[in-house]
C-alpha cells in the first residue's frame, strides 16, 4: 500500500462526513498484561485504513467546513531519547508524512487545545469517533473515553459514527488489498504445507504450530494474522482451541484454523487430514462430502446472491450428500454436524468489520466454510477457503493450499523423505 491508497480511503470516507463536522481517530494504546510489561501493540484498524501507521498514541483530526472543504493533521508522540531507549524509535514527522500522505503533522500535546479551538469557534455541528464494541462489555478504548469528555464539555456537538462510514468503505476490497491478500495466501498455503509434511503420529499440537510460525516467520516478523487453532482428535471438538497440548494419536484428524497477512490484509483457511498422512474410510467419506460441498459453493457464488444464502445453501448442499452417504436420517439433522456458519469477511480484520450486504457484489471477500463435526466417530474438522467475489462469479484465493485428498496425501507422504 502507498500513499496514495489511504489518502483516497480518507477522501472516500470525508466525502461520507457531513458539513461542519469533525473526525478524531485514535490508534491505541498498548495493554498492559503485568506488572513492567504490556502486550505487543495492535492498532485500531480503522485508524491504519485510513493513514497506513502502526504508532501507538497517535490521532487522526479531520474537519469538514461548507461547500465540501477538507483539512487534516495528524498527531504523533514526540520525541522521548529515554523512552526510545528502551522501546524502539518513535515515527518521525517527515516518515508519519510519507506514510499516510497527510501534509500537517504535530504532536499528540498539542491535540486537546487544537480540537478546543475547533470544538469552541462555533463552526461546526458534529463529531466523528469510531466507537464500535464486538460487545457491550468489552474494554473501553481511547475513541470511549474521548466521547464521555465531548458530551459534557460540548454538549453542543453531535456524535456521529465514523465507524459506519468506513465499514462501508472496507466492504469492497481495492485491486492493492486483493493483491495483498494474495500475498498472504502464498504465506499461509506455506504454514500448511510445513505442517503437512511434518505430521506424525505422536506429534504434539504445539508442534504443529512450531512448524507453522517458523514458515511465516520466514516472511516478516508479523506472524499469523490471529491465534492459530491447531488440534488433534478429540480437541477438535472445540471450535476455537487455542491449548496445544494435545497428542495426535495414530489415526486422528489434525484440525487447523490458521492465517497469515501481509501488508496489513489477513485470511482465513482451514484444512483437515490424519496425521498418519492416510484417510480411513469414515474420514475419506466426510471429507469428500465437505469439499464437494465446497466446491459447490464457489461454483454458484456470484454477484447478485444473496449473502445470508451463502451459509444456508452450504447447509442444504451438505445435508444432502451427508443424507445419501447414510450420516443423517433426515437432513433436518444437518446441525448437529455443522456447528457454525460457513461464510464471513476477511481484509484488515479476520472476521472483517465491514456492513454486511444483503447481496453480494464484485470486490468482497469472505470465507466459505464448511466443517463437519461428527463426535461419535471421533472425527471433526473444517474446510474454508477464501472467496473473491469477480464480475461474473468468484475465485478461490486459497487454492493454492492443497485441499483435496489426493492432494493432501501426496503433500504429506512426500514429507517423509
Amino acid at each position: 500500500m502507498n500513499n496514495e491508497y489511504y489518502k483516497s480511503n480518507r477522501t472516500r470516507l470525508y466525502d461520507q462526513m457531513k458539513e461542519h463536522s469533525l473526525l478524531v481517530l485514535f490508534s491505541g494504546t498498548e495493554l498492559r498484561k503485568t506488572n513492567d510489561e504490556y502486550y505487543p501493540f495492535y492498532a485500531e484498524r480503522n485508524f491504519v485504513y485510513l493513514t497506513g501507521l502502526e504508532s501507538k498514541q497517535a490521532v487522526l483530526l479531520a474537519w469538514k467546513d461548507s461547500a465540501g472543504s477538507v483539512g487534516e493533521r495528524l498527531y504523533i508522540l514526540p520525541p522521548d531519547a529515554m523512552a526510545e531507549r528502551w522501546t524502539g524509535e518513535r515515527i518521525k514527522g517527515d516518515e508519519a508524512m510519507a506514510v499516510s500522505g497527510i501534509g500537517a503533522v504535530a504532536y499528540t500535546d498539542s491535540f486537546e487545545q487544537d480540537f478546543h479551538r475547533m470544538a469552541a469557534c462555533g463552526n461546526y455541528a458534529h463529531v466523528y469517533l469510531d466507537l464500535y464494541k464486538a460487545e457491550p462489555a468489552d474494554q473501553d478504548r481511547a475513541s470511549h473515553f474521548f466521547f464521555a469528555r465531548v458530551s459534557k464539555e460540548y454538549p453542543h456537538l453531535r456524535t456521529e459514527n465514523a465507524n459506519l462510514l468506513v465499514r462501508k468503505l472496507r466492504t469492497i476490497k481495492q485491486p492493492c488489498e486483493i493483491a495483498a491478500m494474495r500475498e498472504a495466501e502464498q504465506i499461509t498455503r506455506d504454514g500448511i504445507v510445513a505442517m503437512m509434511k511434518a505430521s506424525r503420529p505422536g506429534m504434539y499440537e504445539y508442534q504443529y504450530k512450531a512448524e507453522f510460525d517458523y514458515a511465516l516467520g520466514q516472511h516478516g516478523p508479523q506472524g499469523p494474522a490471529f491465534p492459530s487453532i491447531i488440534s488433534a482428535g478429540k480437541n477438535n471438538f472445540c471450535i476455537h482451541y487455542y491449548s496445544y497440548k494435545g497428542i495426535a494419536q495414530d489415526g486422528d484428524m489434525v484440525l487447523n484454523d490458521v492465517g497469515a497477512w501481509y501488508d496489513h490484509m489477513m485470511n482465513d483457511v482451514s484444512r483437515g487430514w490424519p496425521c498418519n498422512g492416510k484417510y480411513n474410510e469414515r474420514q475419506r467419506l466426510l471429507y469428500e462430502c465437505a469439499l464437494a460441498t465446497s466446491n459447490h459453493m464457489f461454483e454458484i457464488i456470484k454477484p447478485g446472491m444473496e449473502m445470508a444464502a451463502v451459509d444456508r445453501e452450504a447447509r442444504r448442499f451438505n445435508a444432502a450428500l451427508l443424507k445419501e452417504a447414510g450420516v443423517l436420517k433426515s437432513e433436518e439433522e444437518i446441525g448437529a454436524y455443522m456447528w457454525h456458519g460457513g461464510a464471513h469477511h476477511v481484509g484488515y480484520d479476520v472476521h472483517d468489520v465491514v456492513e454486511m450486504p444483503e447481496t453480494i457484489a464484485p470486490g468482497m471477500v469472505f470465507c466459505v466454510d464448511i466443517g463437519i463435526y461428527h463426535e461419535k466417530w471421533g472425527i471433526g474438522f473444517r474446510l474454508e477457503d477464501n472467496c473473491l467475489v469477480t464480475e461474473e462469479g468468484c475465485e478461490n484465493l486459497s487454492a493454492i493450499t492443497p485441499r483435496t485428498i489426493g492432494e493432501i496425501e501426496d503433500t504429506m507422504r512426500k514429507g517423509y523423505f
